[in-house]
């Protein structure tokens, strides 16, 4: 049972302990949650911040040695050579070997850059450290090309085969301005500023976002500058950029939902001066794998505690709530009368050492104590049982005695010697039945015999005025029954028959149906009034005795049967009372079916 003390306990232990855990983890994890966050944001901010100030310095000395060498005079003067068809080749070397001293001393100056090239659409380049090369096969570069037709300027990062000195090549990332006009489309000459890749990759490695978290360097048109192919793989990233490009502050943070239901968290930070732009990805459940494994940790913890505040409450029912239930065990075979059951479910006998202790000792003997009481009880109200019933039996006895001795008078005053020979003789049949009072109970056959003997001096008292029919239905040879219930019902129904009329009409009818015994009682008298039935149903019920014994009026043998009837057969017994087919009252008695010698058994009379 739920109800019980033991699941009861067990059940606050798990709700105490899971509510307290359960809560703490919530707490604990989002706390650390938001801590975590709000570092993490914070830290990549301010490492963005740091790397956009490096970017920015970067970008600064790329855009200053362009300017150099767009503006310079050494740098116009070989334009103009290289444009003019009179000069010689001789000449047009010395130029360009001007212009390469030039680009190696700017260079020199500028630590980000890591070289410098001028290429003309003729498949001339010239580039620092006297490179002074024919090789068109730059004009189909895709760089070359964009340059040309788009105007891009920034190249993402790319080998350059003119950089490849080494045995090992590099990345660079490239700008691209026109020499000599402003409109790419009309140049002839292109400068290519490099830088190595991982000179702007290194410091991006320092900033960390989680494990797999990626930085991506944008440039104006939300072309990423570093790495190209892992940028694309953030698809549905990517609109989201545009929107922040356009509308966001300088910096911030956004969470953002994917299709497969994981948020994913976007950094980024804005180079304003280059309009430049610092994305980084990463998603949600790796910022917080090592808490989502603390959490992991806590519920498994949890669990164990669980368990052990199971096997604890378990441990705790053995010393207090297995005793509470036997002896809640106990009490209800208590309820139901079962004092040996009881007995057997109390805790065992033990040293008193703790209130369980001694509420088992105080049980056990208020249960010997209590039926001790009980069977007392039962035996006094056994013998005064028997003591009421006898009492009952003996005032039948001399109240038909008198009235037979009242009828022997009369016939010895009118010298009817015969009739009062066989009254005498029936009268004595009678009184050496009811003297033997050993046994209540009796066959039905001896019960008959003595209502038969009733019956004859009834007719010989009334003679042809008196009518009596008595009729038997079903096995009635072993039954028993207790002794003179028939005779005070047919003598009161003769005596009300007679005071109703010149004649009396009796029908006894006595038959067997299934486990009852129907024994009815009819006659043609006035009847009995629906008052005095109710009254007499009442009396019965409650067994008012002392009313039998002490009332002088009427319906004496009719309350007197009624009563014995409920002391011997007690819940067993009932009985009916109605108008009878001859016009007068019908009294039906309905006992419980007995052979042969056995008696009701007490558990049975109610």
């Amino acid at each position: 049972m739920f109800y019980s003390f033991k699941n009861r306990l067990i059940a606050i232990f798990v709700l105490l302990l899971v509510f307290s855990s359960g809560t703490m983890s919530v707490l604990l994890f989002n706390q650390s949650r938001s801590i975590i966050r709000s570092y993490i944001e914070s830290s990549a901010l301010e490492k963005m911040n740091e790397y956009g100030s490096f970017i920015d310095m970067a970008l600064m000395q790329v855009y200053d040695l362009s300017s150099i060498v767009f503006n310079s005079d050494i740098t116009k003067s070989w334009n103009n050579a290289m444009a003019d068809p009179t000069l010689s080749e001789g000449e047009k070397m010395l130029a360009n070997i001007s212009l390469s001293q030039f680009l190696t001393k700017a260079t020199n100056s500028y630590s980000s850059v890591s070289s410098v090239s001028i290429y003309r659409q003729d498949g001339l380049r010239v580039g620092a450290d006297n490179q002074v090369t024919h090789d068109p096969s730059f004009l189909h570069s895709d760089w070359y090309r964009n340059f040309k037709l788009n105007g891009v300027q920034w190249v993402s990062a790319h080998i350059d085969p003119f950089e490849e000195g080494g045995l090992k090549p590099y990345r660079v990332v490239s700008l691209l301005l026109p020499i000599g006009t402003f409109e790419p489309t009309m140049s002839k000459s292109v400068m290519k500023v490099n830088v190595k890749s991982d000179f702007l990759l290194d410091p991006l490695k320092g900033i960390h976002l989680g494990e797999s978290g990626t930085i991506f360097l944008l440039d104006q048109n939300g072309r990423p500058i570093l790495s190209q192919d892992e940028y694309n793989s953030h698809a549905d990233a990517i609109a989201e950029v545009e929107r922040i490009r356009e509308n966001n502050p300088l910096q911030g943070v956004v969470y953002m939902k994917g299709k497969n239901g994981k948020v994913d968290v976007l950094v980024y930070k804005k180079l304003e001066r280059y309009d430049w732009l610092l994305v980084g990805f990463v998603p949600e459940g790796e910022l917080y794998a090592k808490l989502y494994k603390l959490r992991t940790s806590i519920i498994v913890f949890t669990a164990l505690l669980l368990i052990a505040a199971i096997l604890i409450a378990t441990w705790l029912s053995f010393g207090i709530t297995k005793p509470l239930s036997r002896l809640a065990s106990a009490m209800r075979s208590i309820q139901k009368g079962d004092f040996d059951m009881a007995e057997s479910r109390i805790p065992p006998k033990r040293a008193v050492r703790n209130e369980v202790g001694f509420v088992t000792e105080t049980f056990r003997n208020m249960v010997s104590r209590l039926r001790e009481h009980i069977k007392n009880e039962f035996e006094l109200r056994l013998l005064r049982q028997q003591a009421e019933y006898k009492a009952l039996l003996m005032q039948i006895n001399p109240h038909f005695l008198f009235n037979t001795l009242e009828l022997l008078t009369s016939l010895a005053m009118q010298r009817r010697t015969r009739d009062t020979v066989h009254v005498i003789e029936s009268l004595g049949k009678m009184m050496r039945f009811s003297l033997k009072a050993s046994r209540d109970l009796i066959p039905l056959a001896e019960e008959l015999n003595y209502l038969d003997h009733y019956v004859s001096i009834l007719r010989i008292r009334f003679r042809d005025r008196l009518e009596i029919v008595t009729e038997r239905e079903g096995g009635l040879d072993r039954l028993e029954v207790i002794k003179f219930i028939l005779q005070p019902l047919v003598e009161n129904a003769v005596k009300y028959s007679f005071r109703h009329g010149e004649r009396a009409a009796v029908q006894i009818r006595i038959r067997r149906a299934g486990g009852q015994v129907e024994m009815s009682v009819a006659d043609n008298g006035p009847g009995i009034p629906p008052e005095t039935v109710q009254r007499l149903m009442a009396e019965s019920a409650a067994v008012q005795l002392d009313h039998v014994l002490n009332n002088e009026t009427s319906q004496i043998g009719l309350r007197n049967v009624l009563i014995r009837c409920r002391l011997y057969y007690g819940s067993l017994f009932s009985f009916t009372i109605e108008r009878s087919e001859l016009g007068g009252t019908k009294i039906t008695l309905i006992l419980p079916v007995q052979e042969g010698s056995r008696d009701v058994p007490d558990l049975n009379r109610g």
